[in-house]
């Protein structure tokens, strides 16, 4: 019999550093651009009542995210592994924070994105081809209590389909993602500042500049559900607060790229390039397209948006018959190109969990093309099967998305994960001020703090003022905690992993 040679047996084919800063910058790029900015505006205007004010929410998470992107980026170049958040919490706290970020990031947090994203395609797919819907139903919902169901409709299969054909696409090596990642990113980016110029220079309505820039600050009915009086310096903030949870949202999975650090070249220096340049890019273009709802239609129109789809709204009124279709398109692209970014990321968060003992181990191998693929196929897996679940309200009769809740529900502990991984940044300092750092965060410690006492502020705010949205996201911790602990041998074997060398 034959023999293996020693190749074939012994030696893992490593990840190719095939991103360069420009491909690490789509990342960035298509990742935070998803369905958000064309949607999130109008819960935001009916929660602060104000133009103004509304556009200083966007502003503050603009400094918000620039400011955490550029403390990532300290972190990023001193350890420049795959992995991201999980490599920092795991360097600068301990195994057990780690694993709790990646837990939740693979149950709810990549996944649970990917799904609802993946179902916005199919939504506004419908829009230009009409079979396609969430009530057309292949299996009709199948109850399974007084408020949850599972159905597989035409639009699901098509958000299903999505997920199918990205994760093949990704797990045929780095290149084929790479090339569908710059392609759409390419094309939304160019889609959304489209959207701006029709907006700024084609739509523009007297009547809407004056009744939004007349007063442009003055301080509106705020959405009655905060619970705080209307007109007070308190109840702005608490309105700006919790307004975040939809602007900081439609900014986030900027640190994805962090993900794929082991296949960036020089990701010492292009990581945190990638996400200062990517961050402000997107930022400055969520600003222009909030300018550009607010010079075409009224506040009032913004609030009561149908479906909340503002972009949909805007363009209708600037090509009233074609908005809604080329809106569609534009969203179609944008949104395929925002899942092929969280595919492509988030399988090399839990190929870092695997080779630490804390993920299936057959995550942590990669396949003939040197990417993760069983890592791939188990997030493509469980992101499909988000899309099945749906909720039942029994006093309207109406289906919900399991996902939308998930992700609600993990908004307190994501902004809890930023706050401690940016917290991660003085306590590395402190602990391993020798360490190689070719990147300092600019600022410091005045930045990263700023995004600490930002970020604590509103995740304070969201527990008081949204706790049926916050506190089950700590359950979801809570409950990882729990099956960390029924893992201690392996995290502690995990644990030898711990010098930097060894987490690439």
């Amino acid at each position: 019999m034959k023999q293996p040679t020693p190749t074939a047996t012994t030696r893992e084919p490593g990840f190719v550093r095939g991103l360069n800063l420009f491909d690490a910058t789509m990342v960035v790029i298509g990742a935070m651009i998803g369905s958000g900015i064309f949607i999130v505006t109008a819960d935001m205007s009916r929660l602060i009542g104000s133009p103004g004010w509304m556009l200083v929410a966007w502003g503050v998470t603009g400094v918000l995210t620039i400011a955490a992107a550029l403390s990532f980026g300290e972190l990023a170049s001193m350890l420049p592994h795959a992995g991201g958040m999980y490599v920092y919490l795991r360097e600068a706290f301990s195994p057990l924070w780690g694993f709790l970020y990646g837990w939740t990031l693979f149950t709810v947090i990549q996944t649970g994105t990917i799904a609802a994203v993946a179902v916005a395609f199919a939504r506004f797919l419908a829009v230009v081809f009409p079979p396609v819907s969430e009530n057309s139903y292949l299996v009709e919902p199948i109850h399974i209590s007084s408020r949850y169901a599972i159905s597989l409709s035409t639009a699901q299969l098509v958000g299903v389909a999505v997920i199918a054909l990205l994760t093949w696409a990704n797990s045929r090596g780095l290149e084929y993602g790479k090339i569908v990642q710059n392609l759409f990113t390419t094309a939304k980016t160019v889609a959304l500042a489209a959207l701006i110029v029709a907006g700024l220079f084609l739509g523009w309505s007297a009547s809407a500049v004056k009744v939004n820039f007349t007063g442009l600050f003055k301080l509106g009915a705020y959405d009655p559900a905060l619970g705080v009086a209307a007109g007070s310096a308190f109840g702005l903030m608490v309105a700006l607060c919790v307004a975040q949870s939809g602007s900081l949202f439609a900014a986030d999975a900027w640190h994805d790229i962090t993900f794929a650090a082991g296949e960036v070249r020089n990701p010492r220096r292009n990581l945190p390039l990638a996400m200062a340049l990517g961050t402000t890019a997107v930022i400055g273009l969520f600003l222009l397209t909030n300018v550009a709802y607010l010079v075409v239609l009224p506040l009032g129109a913004i609030q009561q948006a149908p479906a909340d789809r503002v972009a949909t709204a805007m363009l209708q009124a600037i090509l009233p018959g074609y908005g809604p279709t080329l809106m569609a398109v534009a969203i179609m692209i944008s949104t395929f190109g925002c899942v092929n970014g969280l595919v492509l990321a988030g399988a090399r968060a839990y190929y870092a969990m695997a080779k630490d003992g804390l993920f299936f181990a057959r995550a942590g191998v990669l396949n003939k093309a040197n990417v993760p693929g069983w890592s791939l196929m188990v997030q493509g897996i469980w992101s499909a099967a988000l899309v099945l679940p749906r909720t039942y309200n029994p006093e309207t009769h109406t289906y919900g998305n399991l996902y939308s809740n998930l992700l609600d529900y993990v908004i307190s502990a994501a902004l809890l994960f930023y706050i401690l991984t940016i917290a991660g940044v003085f306590r590395l300092r402190r602990t391993r001020p020798n360490a190689e750092r070719p990147y300092r965060v600019a600022g410091y410690p005045f930045v990263p703090a700023l995004y600490i006492f930002g970020a604590a502020v509103v995740l304070v705010t969201l527990f008081v003022y949204r706790p049926a949205t916050t506190w089950p996201g700590l359950v979801i911790v809570i409950i990882g905690a729990g099956v960390y602990a029924v893992l201690p041998r392996v995290s502690a074997s995990g644990r030898r992993r711990g010098d930097v060398s060894a987490s690439s």
